[in-house]
């Protein structure tokens, strides 16, 4: 961003799948930027990067993010390194820096030039430097033992020079200001918000159009499970048993279980595309060696070396998708040596992801007591994000509040068009986390 003169506010909803982001220009309305060109999809914008070789580039490397980043990786998989759901480390202390190439690149850098790319890909519409930048931030960051403090720090980073003033809003929050411009009457309105790395949730108050403050935020709590970690239930469930998982290996003259961290690391995909390193790799090709059945780690080791986590995630998503309108769906995956073909119902998926939903509604339950309001108080629901339109999901809050209190749509803009409608209040006292 450039000039100092520009709009009002920007709505910034940085996704753990998808980034949106919204303008608004002091008119109390609020309009989504569009992308354009021939990888473009309206107005959601991948959170992906891909890096490549080159010597034009900053350090001998050039970048790409958003769907042309899947465009380039797509065109050349074996010569990029392909990045997907960063947002999930914000918070990681364990996390310090991704190795690109021989390159260091910390969460800030990373995410600048997310940013750099998705200010080239508008057109224009954000070469304006915005008077505030309303960035959504989860209630509750992924990962384990998150540092809030450390997440803060580095977003502060990767936003230094984005906007005059940032300020953060809870995700859910700016979902509920979206939704309260449909409202014609006073609600107590409960928001659920299903991202790819959590689910969060906030009671807001709305009062009658044309009151001098519209809404007023009671409480709100989140937890760090959401899309990733039902993927990571498939992953588990079809992939993993036929990459070694459960398998053991000799040591010493002693049989030991195969270590379960690489598994984990495969199954999520913030860290699977950082797993194609030399030492990541010499150390699966050791274990190969000792393994009782080798075979199986050279699967890994071959779709970790070949890049194939694009295309297994690709296929989980399919799956996904497919179970949120079917009973049961095919399950596909073919890639250097894993070949997998599986009829999933979707009453096996749901089993797959009951703890998580066990999870869920409990901090939903938590919700209710931060905001002193009993779920019988609760006039309206408002479901937003993909995961929202998993069935099981939805049977959960019909039971809670039945079908008729219940309303969803915008499930990839709603937070960033609230996000921008509230950067445009007088006072954001009460909004700002």
């Amino acid at each position: 961003m450039h000039s100092l003169a520009g709009p009002d506010a920007l709505g910034l909803d940085f996704g753990t799948t998808n980034t949106v982001v919204a303008l608004g220009s002091g008119d109390g309305e609020s309009r989504l930027v569009e992308f354009a060109g021939a990888a473009a999809a309206g107005s959601v914008f991948r959170t992906a990067l891909c890096f490549w070789e080159e010597e034009r580039g900053w350090n001998g490397i050039v970048h790409e993010a958003g769907p042309w980043a899947i465009a380039e990786f797509l065109q050349s998989p074996l010569d990029s390194r392909f990045v997907q759901s960063f947002k999930t480390v914000a918070a990681s202390p364990l996390f310090e820096r991704a190795q690109i190439f021989g390159k260091p690149l910390r969460f800030e850098d990373l995410g600048q030039r997310f940013l750099q790319k998705l200010v080239a890909h508008a057109g224009g519409q954000l070469d304006q430097r915005p008077r505030r930048v309303i960035v959504g931030r989860p209630v509750e960051y992924a990962g384990a033992r998150p540092d809030p403090a450390l997440a803060r720090q580095r977003y502060d980073a990767m936003l230094h020079g984005f906007g005059t003033e940032v300020h953060y809003v809870y995700e859910p929050l700016g979902a509920a200001y979206s939704y309260a411009a449909r409202l014609t009457e006073p609600a107590t309105v409960l928001v659920a918000d299903f991202g790819g790395g959590t689910t969060d949730f906030s009671i807001v108050q709305v009062a009658e159009p044309g009151a001098a403050r519209r809404c007023v935020p009671l409480g709100s709590t989140g937890v760090g499970i959401a899309g990733d970690r039902f993927d990571q239930r498939i992953v588990d469930r079809l992939v993993l048993p036929l990459l070694g998982k459960g398998g053991e290996y000799r040591s010493f003259g002693k049989l030991l279980p195969i270590p379960g961290g690489y598994f984990a690391e495969f199954a999520d995909w913030s860290r699977l595309a950082l797993m194609r390193n030399r030492r990541t790799l010499d150390e699966l090709q050791r274990l190969q060696r000792d393994a009782v059945d080798p075979e199986p780690i050279g699967r890994m080791i071959a779709l970790i070396e070949h890049e194939q986590g694009f295309p297994l995630y690709d296929a989980v998503g399919r799956l996904k998708r497919a179970l949120s309108s079917e009973s049961h769906a095919e399950f596909a995956f073919e890639g250097d040596g894993v070949s997998i073909a599986a009829d999933v119902r979707r009453a096996d998926f749901e089993q797959w992801i009951g703890e998580d939903l066990v999870r869920i509604e409990a901090a939903m339950d938590a919700a209710f007591a931060r905001a002193a309001t009993p779920p019988e108080k609760i006039d309206r629901v408002f479901l937003t994000g993909g995961s929202s339109l998993i069935p099981a999901i939805r049977t959960l809050f019909e039971r809670r509040f039945g079908a008729d209190r219940i309303a969803s749509g915008g499930e990839l803009t709603s937070i960033a068009h609230g996000l921008a409608l509230i950067g445009q209040q007088e006072d954001l006292a009460g909004w700002v986390a």
